[in-house]
């Protein structure tokens, strides 16, 4: 084989390699790689969090709750009240409207937490989560868990159930029968607040009229398993 040929099967075969290699080279998806694309263009959300964040600064933070919007207005929307008769002295809402898991997993590595040594971490995501599967929608929720425990080893983990929504209610159904067996692992414990949420016409009770979002009253319904699921890992 003359060197001209040598040298171009030579480069032939590398180029064959290395793509045979991208071919099944896994990637990661979506629901498990941490993105800023909801909070870089939120500048509302981000002065709003460092205003709260100094507002709070000397209170004690035993709980913190993770979550997406429905956790967001727990403390900024309908739930207010019961917010400020139950947490607002001793937690701290790490709720971000519009979050996916991948939205989490950036919040939870570049917002500022320092000083914050929850007992109790609440954990509710996935509703936002729509166009992904079941399975890939754990798999985000145990990523978010396992940066949780890295971040605050000694904190409890409390994962609620998706609630039902007007979107893609029966896949996020699907989902919840998976979360029970993320809570095999040390720390976490699951609770499902979804039944709490009945079919009422076509709606659920306890949720606004866009079938997704909480009432007061829903935060009063989840509040009922919710607080004394907290008090019990607190102790």
């Amino acid at each position: 084989m003359s060197p001209m040929r040598f040298v171009i099967s030579s480069l032939l075969f590398a180029l064959s390699t290395a793509t045979a290699v991208a071919q099944v080279a896994p990637v990661a998806h979506p629901t498990i790689t941490a993105s800023d694309s909801n909070y870089v263009r939120d500048f509302r959300y981000q002065v709003q969090f460092a205003d709260y964040l100094q507002l709070r600064r000397d209170r004690p933070t035993d709980i913190v709750f993770i979550g997406d919007s429905i956790t967001e207005q727990f403390r900024w929307g309908p739930g207010n009240t019961t917010w400020k008769r139950l947490y607002e002295q001793r937690a701290l809402n790490f709720g971000k409207g519009g979050d996916r898991t991948r939205h989490v997993l950036w919040r939870l590595d570049h917002q500022p937490l320092d000083g914050v040594a929850p007992k109790v971490a609440v954990l509710m995501i996935g509703t936002n989560n729509q166009q992904d599967a079941p399975a890939e929608i754990v798999a985000g929720i145990r990523a978010i868990i396992a940066k949780v425990q890295a971040k605050w080893p000694s904190t409890q983990i409390l994962l609620l159930s998706i609630l039902p929504n007007g979107r893609q209610t029966e896949r996020m159904a699907e989902t919840n029968k998976l979360l029970p067996a993320l809570a095999e692992a040390g720390r976490v414990t699951y609770l499902d607040v979804a039944p709490l949420f009945a079919p009422q016409g076509d709606n659920w009770k306890g949720l606004q009229g866009d079938k997704l979002h909480l009432t007061a009253q829903g935060y009063e319904m989840l509040v009922g398993e919710l607080d004394p699921a907290i008090a019990k890992l607190m102790k």
